[in-house]
């Protein structure tokens, strides 16, 4: 067993079918054993005709075409020269069925990814829009926002008449509200997907060793705040 597997997290186990404990993992935790550890490789279905309506492939429909193909549904692949666990292989076959009204192939590689790297979509944590200058100079008296001639006004300085510049600080949000906002989707959509692979899993009942917990990431993170604690009203 790995060093990284060794760290997934564990909860309750139930028996296999021939009397051995099943692990039981999260599906973020199942995905990165599946693509991390046992280096299981994603196998995408064909393309369908751009005519035809596609609607993604199921898992049963992929691991019938290994079938036929010759490839061992339960076990003994190697890949890259070494062994695959099955329930990967799986695990790996569940994924590339994403439908596309999930992401499709493109959501597929996505969740490989994160998971073969350990990560979860950044979401920009603690993000939040502030007003700053476009541009700042600097110099040895320090930092100054640039500012720049939006017009000119004429007024009366000392007796005369004068035309004086009128001179405005450029500002933008940085970072920009839709920059948050795509981040968030973005992490919305890999949810989705993740919660997509996990009811598969449970429902298609294909796995020997491992159990899909219902345990998964949190649905909107930015949305957990911490409770302050009740202040006492004054006496």
């Amino acid at each position: 067993m790995s060093k990284f597997d060794r760290r997934l997290p564990r909860m309750r186990v139930q028996p296999s079918a021939g009397g051995k404990p099943k692990r039981a993992l999260g599906v973020q935790a199942a995905l990165e054993w599946a693509f991390r550890v046992e280096k299981a490789q994603l196998e995408l279905p064909p393309r369908q005709d751009a005519e035809e309506e596609s609607r993604g492939f199921g898992l049963e429909y992929v691991l019938m075409q290994r079938t036929i193909l010759g490839c061992k549904v339960d076990g003994g692949q190697y890949k890259m020269g070494s062994y695959t666990h099955p329930d990967a292989e799986v695990i790996a076959a569940t994924v590339a069925g994403l439908p596309d009204s999930l992401g499709g192939i493109r959501m597929a590689l996505r969740v490989t990814e994160l998971a073969r790297a350990g990560m979860t979509p950044d979401w920009m944590p603690g993000a939040v829009p502030r007003c700053v200058p476009v541009d700042i100079k600097r110099n040895r008296h320090g930092d100054r926002a640039v500012s720049v001639v939006v017009g000119t006004e004429r007024t009366l300085i000392s007796g005369k008449w004068r035309d004086v510049e009128v001179r405005a600080c450029p500002v933008i949000f940085r970072p920009h509200p839709e920059q948050i906002t795509s981040a968030r989707r973005g992490y919305n959509d890999w949810w989705a997907a993740l919660d997509w692979v996990r009811d598969g899993l449970v429902a298609g009942g294909m796995l020997r060793e491992v159990e899909v917990a219902a345990v998964m990431p949190k649905a909107k993170p930015w949305g957990y705040r911490k409770q302050s604690k009740p202040v006492s009203p004054s006496l």
